[in-house]
């Protein structure tokens, strides 16, 4: 099968299609559905961030990586037709999407099937773009502390969609420089930022991306995001209560009458219609029950009466926690429901990881990519260090009805 493949880049003022040499698929395996009715929807904070610009390129421009290759073949074994990528260093032009399945999507995998994903979006994020401000309160102005969102370069953790269905680039809408200020009832701690911090600090400290995606005759609208740890900082809970209003963002995005104060980087108007099918994708690095977050943070899409949660589980996930033991033990969540490992000693591991659903979607099956250790693939998620991320890709097979 051959695919004329883009990448499709955004921005703040300008999105542009970039056309690139046609890919043939090694695999054969066809993409779900033949009906255009089933999908199958993943996320996966596959840390393929690095601490310098320009290194992740470096490290995909071989087919010799070992993390690379690892987090490639646990995509391929998922294989989903539509998936998130957090912790992916954005990189201008499209480059390291490119490289990445070039050299190892396409690629198979101690007999994983490689995987084609002829569509992919991929935009600036506000990680390491400098504030020109003190927000953390050290005395000085800089590093990554002081960015719009934490990181040691512009671009550092950002994000990127893979599809196999094509994506409708007219209809897509960024929300990277969405004031946090401008939230109706936010929880900004305005005795931490100045008057003036406040007028230019943006609620995304990565970016929100709705990027509408067409399933046989329908539309399915993929919302994106990777909210800050609620951790790392000081009794102000600064990270905690911007953890909270980003994940509220989109439960005020695709409730109906309480997303008429959102504006998208274009200076479009207004929520998702209430019509729309859609995902919610992405880390957003808050447990229903344990560790930091602040006021029940996720609870806001949980509870939300307009999203279905297909409650992703593995057995993985309940054997570490038995063998970790540490500050599992005192956890009040269940730890089959766990999509990441953390450090024993505190937070231990959480569900931080979401596949999401509007009530268009019914769920016919969900799981998280944890094997158990007598698993041969448990080679893929191992232990501390990790051979591809502290994460765990998360899927839901679902219809639309």
């Amino acid at each position: 099968m051959h695919f004329a493949r883009a990448v499709i880049i955004g921005a703040a003022a300008l999105l542009t299609l970039a056309p690139l040499t046609a890919a043939t698929s090694a695999s054969g395996a066809p993409a779900r559905p033949g009906n255009g009715q089933d999908l199958r929807v993943a996320t996966y904070n596959l840390s393929l961030n690095r601490g310098t610009a320009g290194q992740l390129v470096r490290d995909l421009s071989t087919p010799d990586n070992a993390q690379a290759k690892a987090v490639a073949e646990v995509i391929q074994r998922a294989n989903p037709d539509v998936v998130l990528l957090n912790e992916f260093d954005y990189v201008e032009g499209g480059t390291a999407v490119d490289l990445f399945r070039d050299n190892y999507l396409e690629v198979a995998h101690n007999g994983a099937a490689a995987v084609d994903y002829p569509y992919a979006y991929t935009a600036p994020v506000n990680t390491g773009v400098p504030s020109g401000f003190d927000l953390n309160n050290d005395g000085t102005i800089g590093g990554g502390d002081d960015a719009f969102g934490f990181g040691l370069f512009p671009g550092q953790y950002g994000m990127v969609v893979l599809s196999k269905y094509p994506i409708q680039t007219d209809g897509i809408r960024t929300f990277q420089h969405f004031l946090w200020k401008d939230m109706p009832g936010n929880v900004l701690p305005t005795n931490w930022y100045s008057p003036q911090e406040q007028d230019i600090f943006r609620l995304s400290s990565k970016s929100h991306w709705d990027i509408p995606v067409t399933v046989g005759k329908r539309t399915v609208h993929v919302l994106a995001a990777h909210p800050t740890p609620p951790s790392f900082d000081g009794p102000e809970d600064r990270n905690g209560r911007r953890n909270h209003d980003e994940i509220r963002f989109w439960a005020d995005y695709v409730t109906p009458g309480q997303g008429g104060y959102i504006y998208d980087d274009q200076g479009a108007r207004g929520g998702l219609n209430p019509s729309s099918s859609f995902v919610i994708l992405g880390d957003y690095n808050a447990d229903p029950l344990d560790g930091d977050s602040f006021g029940g943070a996720i609870h806001q899409l949980l509870e939300n009466k307009r999203i279905t949660d297909p409650q992703a589980t593995s057995e993985g996930a309940v054997e570490a926690s038995q063998l970790q033991r540490g500050a599992n033990l005192t956890h009040k969540g269940d730890p089959k429901y766990d999509t990441a490992d953390f450090s024993d000693s505190a937070p231990g591991n959480l569900r931080v990881d979401y596949t999401l659903l509007s009530k268009s979607f019914s769920v016919n099956d969900a799981g998280v990519f944890w094997p158990v250790q007598a698993d041969p693939l448990f080679r893929l998620t191992g232990v501390f260090p990790f051979p591809t991320s502290d994460h765990r890709l998360v899927w839901a097979d679902v219809t639309l009805r």
